[in-house]
């Protein structure tokens, strides 16, 4: 039973339910207007969207004004339309040298074969490039030294998770009649179907997107025809939104009333996972639409210690089938399966581990519960193990 109260904004405990999304409520959220005069250092409002040009350069320069900035960027982000465009971010010989990069990869995916997935478009409408970072760097240093200096980069990452943060890249080339992709909210709670997500008490669902950033980088103009990303601004304030995504009465509304901005090479976008969103149709005939997407996490986004739960699976298995077949219930032995495997499947590889039929790909835990529900042998289970990490390492190098 949720114990919610009705304000869709406010930071509650309990959990959140299909009942609790009322799209009344998310109407109430989403309908309002931004006003440029609260955003002092940027250039413009566009379709409710804030605008910042190159002028900002200027103001980031200086350590006492860059402070200033970075606290309005949060602002933007957390209680404001959840977006932000910095026109003429990147230099376009910068990032020409990065697409390069890019197509080279592409091109080596698709002559080994590779057929790579998408979370939320259908698999080969898009040509993607799954863990960029790394594989840009190994295949042309240079274009990620120029690139990844780039300063709107730092100052937004550090104005939403401050220091110390890990950057992620995952190209992304919708082709020519590329289909538009369901409207979602991202990682972390995105990730999930509306079940594992109400199984998160509502005050993780209001801090699960401070740990990322989400962005994307135009890596060639993106008038509205290539079908730029749809955006509904002001939508990461609803409290269940992250169940309410999955509901078609929203996606629905969201069909009707996202806005998509233009952009030029060069021009970047930054904004709240919490954000509905979903890249657009690509209508042109002849425009490879290309976006650098970039997942920024906050460093506390991690353990304290390293511990080898493949060590922990392998060693207690044997343990877990007889206590199974003495008769110990399946709650107890899954409280043991949680507290020795890994029980999230991220970070990862998707190149090589792809999820089946479900947003995520299958986790140490899931894999290690599926073993013992269906009682396979250690050596079974130490091979599948195996694989798996196999499986999540990057092959950059």
């Amino acid at each position: 039973m949720s114990t919610l109260a009705r304000k869709p904004t406010a930071l509650t405990t309990g959990w959140y339910a299909a009942k609790d999304c009322s799209l009344g409520d998310f109407r109430e959220v989403v309908e309002q207007t931004t006003r440029l005069a609260d955003y002092p250092h940027a250039d413009a409002v566009v379709e409710n969207v804030v605008v910042y040009g190159p002028r900002l350069f200027d103001h980031i320069g200086d350590p006492g004004r860059r402070r200033v900035v970075q606290a309005e960027l949060a602002a933007a982000l957390l209680d404001g339309p959840g977006i932000v465009v910095f026109k003429h971010a990147f230099e376009p010989a910068v990032v020409d040298a990065a697409t390069g990069a890019f197509d080279r990869l592409i091109t080596e995916q698709k002559a080994a074969g590779a057929v790579v997935g998408d979370h939320f478009a259908k698999p080969g409408a898009n040509d993607r490039v799954w863990g960029a970072l790394d594989k840009l760097a190994v295949a042309d240093p240079k274009a990620f030294v120029t690139y990844y200096a780039n300063d709107v980069l730092a100052v937004v990452s550090e104005a939403w998770l401050g220091p110390n943060y890990q950057v992620t890249s995952q190209v992304n080339v919708v082709n020519p009649g590329g289909q538009a992709q369901v409207a979602h909210r991202d990682y972390h709670l995105g990730f999930m179907d509306r079940a594992q997500a109400q199984a998160y008490p509502a005050q993780v669902h209001a801090l699960s997107p401070a740990l990322t950033l989400q962005g994307a980088v135009a890596h060639v103009d993106m008038p509205v025809e290539t079908g730029p990303t749809m955006y509904l601004p002001y939508s990461q304030k609803y409290g269940p939104g992250y169940v309410a995504y999955h509901d078609p009465a929203f996606t629905e509304y969201f069909d009707g009333h996202f806005v998509q901005l233009p952009l030029e090479k060069g021009d970047a976008v930054f904004f709240n996972p919490a954000l509905f969103h979903g890249a657009g149709t690509n209508r042109t005939t002849d425009v490879r639409r290309m976006a650098n997407l970039l997942q920024v996490s906050s460093a506390f986004g991690r353990a304290m210690e390293t511990v080898d739960t493949t060590a922990i699976c392998e060693a207690i298995y044997p343990e877990l089938l007889r206590s199974k077949a003495e008769g110990v219930d399946s709650l107890r032995l899954g409280n043991v399966v949680t507290a020795a495997a890994e029980g999230y499947p991220f970070p990862t590889n998707l190149d090589l581990d792809r999820p089946v039929g479900s947003l995520a790909p299958q986790s140490q835990a899931e894999l290690l519960q599926q073993a013992l529900d269906e009682g396979w042998a250690p050596a079974r289970l130490t091979e599948a193990l195996a694989a798996q990490q196999g499986r999540r390492r990057s092959q950059a190098g």
